[in-house]
């Protein structure tokens, strides 16, 4: 990116494992990242959702959320850290994540992730935190 390309906010391009999970991005910005993934395709070995699954669809919504931000300084944005807590099991559905801006500053940015099941009920909480670094 040259001149004034460098400011536009970036567009989220999903990723092999984004894809392989069946992420569905439905709005994005920086304040808010919206998406749903299935639960089939996704599951442990007793049925149920997998967490790593869930933490995954989290980190991939905090960090683009973080990455648009960043583009629009001319940088972009690294994981720094992330933490989930795990509310309730789902089988069977979409689950859909919600990551919301809690601080975009010039260093970092955090997101809180809402991952919800299709009755609305709250699964799963991510808080994603993101470094703001140079382009290579």
């Amino acid at each position: 990116m040259t001149g004034s390309d460098s400011l536009q906010p970036w567009t989220i391009e999903l990723g092999e494992l984004d894809r392989t999970m069946g992420v569905v991005v439905l709005e994005q910005s920086a304040e808010r990242v919206v998406a749903t993934m299935p639960v089939a395709g996704n599951t442990q070995s007793f049925g149920l959702l997998h967490g790593g699954a869930s933490m995954a669809f989290g980190e991939a919504l905090g960090s683009w959320a973080a990455v648009i931000h960043a583009s629009t300084l001319g940088k972009t944005a690294v994981g720094l850290d992330i933490s989930g807590t795990h509310h309730r099991g789902v089988r069977t559905g979409l689950v859909t994540g919600t990551a919301t801006a809690l601080h975009l500053g010039r260093t970092t940015t955090s997101h809180e992730v809402v991952l919800a099941d299709e009755e609305g009920d709250r699964i799963c909480t991510i808080r994603i935190t993101n470094l703001i670094v140079d382009r290579r």
